[in-house]
């Protein structure tokens, strides 16, 4: 089952840090939800999952921001 990470209102860098922290507690493989209202998200998870080598299966709008499929590496 995939995980749905509500990080909607909070403003960068609090989107990225808690997805790699909640990455970090995860086993290889699980795969990660994020909703955010930050538009600063879409750089800034998109390099995090490139630099931690995690797959960024899909990005997204939604009707108040961005939701990001992550596969952990």
């Amino acid at each position: 089952m995939t995980e749905i990470f509500d990080l909607r209102g909070l403003k960068c860098p609090l989107p990225v840090l808690r997805t790699r922290k909640r990455l970090a507690n995860m086993t290889g493989g699980a795969e990660l939800i994020v909703e955010t209202t930050d538009p600063l998200a879409v750089i800034d998870i998109t390099h995090m999952c490139n630099e931690d080598g995690h797959a960024l299966l899909s990005t997204g709008k939604t009707e108040h921001g961005n939701r990001f499929h992550i596969r952990k590496g």
